[in-house]
């Protein structure tokens, strides 16, 4: 099937959007055809997903499948639209992550199904133009409209503390993303343009250009999220519904990253050359501190939130440390290496972090409880839960053979052309995360068993076992023969690179 005339990326956008709307149109009184027919949806998007990858030319670096009309055409606002290899992985992530929060859903959520599944589904759309939006005021749209559907999530299937966590989430996001607006509007002054495109090739001094840098780091860092703007995260997590915890943790952190190789190195490469040391050093506490506060979690949601956010911290020392290198050596050497395994631990990381959190649901879907505490002896009543939660937490370790491996030993490789010492404490991740991750396994699987009624729970039933399945067949597949995303994303990150390494200052 050829897509040269097909819009394809249109329908990756809309497709999930009007399913949304449609699964509510149908309502909780038919709740078995809600069901099918939002898989149904999930699962043609992701087919079309895997259409394009195949379809997409690895060889070269420019945008693809381009669909360009005016949208409001006295601003010269377009609905612009185009793929590269950044950003087809993430798209990938998106559709196939979908999939899993809708079939995780299937026989947990008893109330307002149909709402849930539209909300999923419009957010995958949103999510899907983020990637694809080559205008910067319908990224704008689109990143502020994926708000409302992860507010509703949280704040309608969500925890005791639903309201706060959700008021929280929104306020951190938004309060950012204003800043990002300001500077948009900024560069179109300079540019008569809100083609990122034509932003990326602008010529901005070195005063406006930190301006930029920090405008963009406000919004994309709170995203990330970033220390210390990392607050809202574990509160977020703990009391979102599992498809919420999957969605926000897979997808919606990879947006900061996202918008940092988009946005920020490509616009002001110069100042993020003069803001290198400083987010080096951010992504460092990030990956240390942010450890040993996973330590002392008690709450296993909780700890898996402070493990997203030092593996994520990996993503930012990627994207920073081509910097270092440019200033330590005039070289680009060790630079491309460094961000590809950023973008391979993003990738990565969205898998894997799916996978724990609906492990963690699993089991607080047969106990209600999310406390380390209350567990203990799982392993006895549940085996193949056991075993595959085993594999997701080496993985989460960065276990070799497992993609959790691939990105963090690429990033730590590249840092060493930087500073031995860089990489050293980058490589302390692989101790910390190997101490919090087994130690709550530990606890929970083969710890003595507190309560009687861990004895008594029941194993996976066929559709958890799949959804597990899914994901580990991935995380394997990814850390055995990582190549797949590598040739898809290369020239792109080559092209940014070259691009980067070059002055815009007039």
């Amino acid at each position: 099937m050829n897509l040269d005339n097909l819009p394809i990326l249109s329908i990756l956008i809309w497709l999930p959007i009007l399913g949304g709307v449609w699964s509510l149109i149908i309502g909780d009184q038919e709740e078995r055809v809600v069901k099918r027919f939002s898989f149904l949806i999930s699962f043609v998007t992701f087919l079309l997903s895997v259409l394009l990858y195949y379809q997409f030319d690895n060889s070269f670096s420019g945008m693809q499948f381009i669909e360009e009309l005016y949208w409001i055409e006295s601003f010269s606002i377009k609905y612009h639209l185009g793929v590269d290899g950044i950003a087809l992985p993430l798209i990938m992530l998106t559709t196939f992550t979908t999939i899993l929060v809708v079939m995780a859903a299937w026989e947990v959520i008893d109330k307002n199904i149909s709402y849930y599944m539209c909300a999923f589904l419009i957010l995958t759309g949103l999510m899907n133009g983020v990637f694809v939006a080559l205008d910067s005021i319908l990224f704008y749209v689109f990143w502020e409209s994926m708000l409302i559907p992860m507010f509703l999530i949280i704040g309608i299937w969500g925890g005791p503390n639903r309201v706060y966590a959700t008021i929280k989430f929104f306020l951190y996001t938004f309060f950012g993303s204003v800043f990002m607006l300001v500077a948009l509007l900024y560069l179109y002054s300079i540019t008569d343009s809100f083609n990122i495109q034509v932003l990326q090739e602008a010529s901005i001094g070195l005063t406006a250009q930190k301006l930029i840098f920090i405008a963009f780091f406000l919004a994309f860092a709170v995203k990330i999220p970033m220390w210390p703007v990392h607050t809202w995260l574990p509160d977020a997590h703990v009391e979102a519904p599992t498809g919420g915890s999957v969605v926000l943790a897979a997808i919606m952190l990879k947006m900061g990253g996202y918008g940092f190789l988009r946005f920020s190195l490509p616009i002001a490469p110069d100042a993020s050359l003069f803001f290198a040391d400083a987010m080096i050093a951010l992504s460092l506490i990030a990956i240390v501190y942010i450890g040993f506060v996973a330590l002392v979690q008690e709450d296993m949601k909780k700890l898996i939130a402070y493990s997203s956010i030092s593996h994520m911290g990996f993503v930012t020392l990627g994207f920073f440390i081509p910097f270092g290198i440019f200033a330590a050596t005039n070289s680009n050497a060790g630079a491309v290496m460094g961000m590809e395994g950023a973008m391979m631990q993003m990738i990565s990381h969205g898998f894997i972090s799916a996978a724990m959190f609906l492990c963690v649901g699993v089991m607080y879907d047969r106990l209600h409880s999310r406390m380390i505490k209350d567990y203990g002896g799982v392993v006895n009543s549940m085996p193949y839960f056991a075993a595959f939660m085993m594999l997701f937490a080496m993985a989460n370790s960065g276990l070799p053979g497992t993609s959790g491996f691939v990105g963090e030993f690429l990033v730590i490789l590249s840092s060493f052309k930087l500073s031995f010492w860089i990489a050293f404490t980058a490589a302390l991740t692989l101790i910390l995360g190997a101490a919090y991750t087994l130690w709550m396994y530990k606890r929970v699987v083969f710890g003595e068993a507190i309560r009687e009624e861990v004895l008594e729970l029941k194993d996976i039933d066929a559709r958890e076992t799949f959804i597990l399945f899914l994901l580990a067949s991935v995380v394997l597949l990814f850390g055995i023969w990582p190549a797949p995303l590598f040739d898809v994303m290369h020239v792109s990150i080559e092209q940014l690179i070259q691009h980067i390494s070059q002055t815009k200052i007039l």
